[in-house]
């Protein structure tokens, strides 16, 4: 059964930073090494938004937080990870990094302006 719980999220004012974290269970090592893992988010009143992805060693990121956000990946802890920093209020949202189908309860982020 593969199990997911993001963490790290909490109340930060504008311009601070803040680690998010992503543990998953129940993932085989390969198929999770070989697995595009990313962070969404989803904020009140506005559509999901795919923020960051990573594959081996290639990220990408949305235009909205491109030099603002890490996104990082430790295989043999199948963990994902997501430094953020330069925080704005926009970014207030829940947090999720879903296993291909599988989705965790999220973690909220809000940042106060």
């Amino acid at each position: 059964q593969v199990r997911l719980v993001e963490s790290g999220g909490g109340l930060v004012q504008a311009g601070g930073s803040l680690r998010l974290s992503c543990k998953t269970s129940g993932t085989i090592l390969s198929v999770f090494t070989s697995t595009t893992m990313g962070w969404y988010r989803h904020a009140p009143g506005k559509q999901r938004e795919l923020v960051a992805t990573i594959r081996g060693s290639t990220t990408n990121y949305a235009a909205s937080v491109k030099g603002r956000f890490t996104i990082s990946k430790d295989n043999t802890k199948r963990t994902v990870s997501l430094q953020m920093n330069s925080l704005t209020p926009e970014d207030t949202a829940v947090y999720y990094c879903p296993f291909h189908d599988r989705w965790g309860p999220g973690t909220q982020l809000t940042v106060s302006s």
